[in-house]
């Protein structure tokens, strides 16, 4: 019988799935993801990801790989305001700087957004939803925060199942990721980037 707090099993069955490889630990801080120090310039920049990704390559291009409804994860419920994981308007791409992946974006909003919030969302095609963003000036940007994801995790499962995308196989293999909240005229999307490895090729000059 429960007392009513949180019975025994729920708490177990949270501290199992907080430790599954198949869940990301999200951090405030970026020290908790042991990041050398070239990627916590990457991972806590907060001026625009594309120009700075622009800056450091001859040719940069947004790959789009699906822009759809979708069935957001767990823990992007909360984020964007649901109370559980629930349909929502998904975006995936990859950024290229001189034909190299190095960095998969996943971005999802409610379907309750509406063109007057996000009003070049629907039209983005491969621009980048950066640039868009970084430009608008009503456009707010919530705090950072900084996960390892491990090959488990379901954006790794579909990074790892992109066509042309060459990952290490390592059992042990992750990567390091960022997400922040955007907000405008009342409205919310979450964005996630995944630094991919070819991002350590990359002349840092921004």
């Amino acid at each position: 019988m429960s007392d009513g707090g949180v019975s025994s099993a729920t708490l177990n069955a949270t501290i199992l799935r907080s430790h599954s490889p198949a869940f990301a630990h999200w951090l405030s801080h970026v020290n908790g993801v042991q990041a050398s120090a070239k990627m916590v310039d990457w991972l806590t920049n907060r001026s625009s990801l594309t120009a700075k990704l622009v800056a450091c390559s001859e040719q940069f291009r947004v790959q789009r790989l699906h822009q759809r409804r979708a069935i957001c994860l767990t823990d992007e419920a909360m984020q964007i305001g649901l109370p559980r994981r629930a349909k929502v308007y998904e975006r995936e791409v990859l950024l290229r700087c001189d034909g190299e992946a190095v960095v998969y974006a996943h971005t999802v909003l409610p379907l309750t957004a509406t063109a007057s919030q996000w009003p070049l969302f629907s039209s983005l095609g491969e621009r980048s939803l950066g640039s868009t963003l970084f430009n608008d000036p009503l456009v707010q940007r919530g705090d950072l925060t900084y996960a390892r994801l491990r090959k488990a995790h379901p954006l790794m499962r579909r990074i790892a199942a992109v066509d042309g995308l060459d990952l290490e196989q390592s059992a042990s293999l992750s990567l390091l990721a960022r997400r922040s909240v955007f907000r405008r005229k009342g409205g919310c999307l979450l964005v996630t980037e995944v630094f991919l490895p070819a991002i350590a090729n990359l002349k840092n000059r921004y």
